[in-house]
């Protein structure tokens, strides 16, 4: 099983201390003394952050905010913009991909005070023609359940609809909603689910009259002073932001050199129609405001309030168990007991103390939020590359610093991991390779698998003959279009030529002689799960 942190763990799961139940070699115990504060703080993560980046020298940047007792002790910008580019500082923009979703959660936090939203109320009392595709939750699922990812959907369900970048429009995701499938049972097990984030959204622009990116902005950034936060990446400048970048391959997505894959932030993230499952660009500098209003359950620095501490206590509330745990072990002193996500946020034990946190991650960025109530602290990481296991480094690293608990090397620890997935990576794509090399040739002409071909949320994709092969066509994503060719018998695989981008395999079924429906699934092992090939249900039109 691969254990690759790239967003999906960034996301999905506590990676605090690897993976549960995965016994870790003996790097030295860890030991608990004084917390630094102040001046030392700063000083001591500004050390630990230059040691892992030298530890990892291909990662371009690093932004990270350290607040504790309600003011920022570290704001700070480390390397440059771009690979061989300018050096970036503390107001350098990063996407922050889901951070978002706690912003949203914030939103209608501010209308549930207002009375203009119940969290437990339906859906459909904001929009009624909130549907889904199991009917019979139509009218049950509430505004607490869309921001809980516990209604049912599978990880990543519909992200197809945004991911890669789609031009669709909020309007029509929304019009997609009702056809994407559940696969589980209601508020039964936790799955991560963008697709709920944008209905949430909806919720706010309809309970407040504004669309969801006005809402933020008047009623969240600019009371917080946040001058430099814009809630749609759609607005960044190039020339202050950190560029994306990622491993392309060979042999797989994830491995060979780093590269920057875009000339923009919005190149390869322009979430507009999804906003408020993820839109946000900021720097540290500002979101350490968002960090001290955080730990302050809504309090503003001139003793107003953003919201409620009763609503900020909920959104801290759990309301699903992710994951759980025998508990830590000396090799693996951050293991929780127990992760479960809230309202937009994750909440778990951490060295036997409570953890606030999220994580975000957009193509060629990954960052997170960390919250330390009992400490008065928190924390964030912003990274311009997909270097998962830097990013734990981060997380764990300063976690431990702000509590005072040393002694566990995190570095070493996450290269011996990033070595293991590595060698783990390169075995299945030579299997892969050696699988179709090996494999039947199609049962068909290639021209009977010619078409349009549908599903009934994504839409159309088209296979037409081109030359002597076969091509595909997402027909709402520009970047998901290439080669279809032969891979085992009636599986084929595209090759799109945009290597920032996962190829899937396409299984057709036949009958009566002719191919009638295909279901699809990505290549590699290691693909984002917002791929979702396998949630599409394709029928020749």
């Amino acid at each position: 099983m691969s254990i690759r942190l790239t967003r999906r763990a960034a996301l999905v799961s506590s990676v605090a201390a690897g993976v549960a139940g995965v016994a870790l070699p003996s790097l030295s115990h860890a030991q608990t003394g004084p917390a630094p504060s102040g001046e030392a703080l700063a000083e001591a993560v500004d050390a630990f952050v230059k040691k892992a980046m030298a530890a990892f020298p291909d990662q371009p940047a690093v932004s990270v905010a350290v607040v504790k007792d309600g003011a920022p002790v570290l704001t700070r910008g480390y390397g440059v913009r771009a690979i061989g580019g300018a050096p970036m500082d503390e107001h350098t923009h990063f996407a922050i991909a889901s951070n978002t979703k706690a912003v949203t959660a914030a939103a209608l936090a501010i209308l549930v005070d207002e009375g203009k939203v119940e969290w437990d109320e339906p859906v459909r009392t904001y929009l009624p023609d909130f549907s889904l595709s199991k009917p019979e939750l139509n009218g049950m699922v509430t505004v607490r359940d869309l921001i809980s990812h516990r209604i049912g959907f599978g990880l990543g369900a519909g992200d197809l609809l945004f991911w890669p970048n789609s031009d669709r429009t909020r309007a029509e995701i929304m019009a997609a909603v009702p056809h994407v499938p559940i696969e589980d049972q209601f508020r039964s097990t936790y799955h991560y689910c963008n697709l709920m984030f944008v209905v949430a959204g909806e919720v706010v622009a309809a309970a407040s009259g504004m669309p969801w990116e006005q809402f933020v902005q008047t009623r969240i950034l600019d009371k917080l002073g946040m001058s430099e936060t814009l809630p749609l990446m759609t607005a960044a400048d190039p020339a202050k932001s950190a560029l994306p970048h990622g491993r392309l391959g060979p042999p797989l997505r994830y491995q060979g050199p780093m590269r920057t894959i875009g000339q923009s932030i919005q190149e390869v993230w322009n979430w507009s129609s999804a906003g408020a499952a993820g839109g946000f660009v900021t720097n540290p500098v500002d979101w350490a405001k968002w960090i001290a209003v955080q730990l302050k359950r809504g309090e503003l620095p001139d003793g107003t309030r953003l919201y409620s501490e009763a609503r900020g206590n909920e959104m801290w509330k759990p309301n699903i168990i992710i994951s759980n745990s025998a508990g830590p072990t000396p090799d693996l002193p951050g293991r929780a007991i127990a992760a479960s996500y809230a309202m937009g946020w994750q909440v778990m034990d951490y060295r036997g103390e409570r953890f606030i946190t999220h994580g975000g991650g957009a193509p060629g960025f990954i960052s997170g939020t960390v919250l330390i109530p009992g400490r008065s602290a928190g924390f964030s990481y912003f990274t311009n590359a997909e270097e998962g296991m830097l990013t734990r480094v981060l997380r764990n690293g300063i976690a431990d610093i702000v509590m005072g608990k040393t002694g566990f090397d995190w570095i070493a620890d996450s290269l011996r991991l990033q070595r293991e997935n590595d060698a783990k990576s390169i075995a299945a794509a030579a299997e892969i390779d050696a699988k179709q090399a090996a494999g039947a040739a199609p049962s068909l002409p290639l021209a009977a698998y010619a078409g349009t071909w549908r599903d009934p949320w994504y839409g159309d994709i088209v296979i037409e003959r081109r030359g002597n092969g076969l091509w595909l066509s997402f027909s709402r994503t520009p970047a998901l279009k290439g080669p279809l060719e032969p891979y085992d018998g009636e599986t084929m695989r595209t090759r799109f030529p945009d290597k920032r981008e996962e190829d899937a395999f396409v299984t057709f079924t036949i009958e009566n002689g002719r191919p009638a429906s295909a279901t699809m699934k990505a290549v590699s092992p290691d693909a984002d799960f917002s791929y979702d090939f396998h949630d599409l249900r394709l029928t020749r039109v």
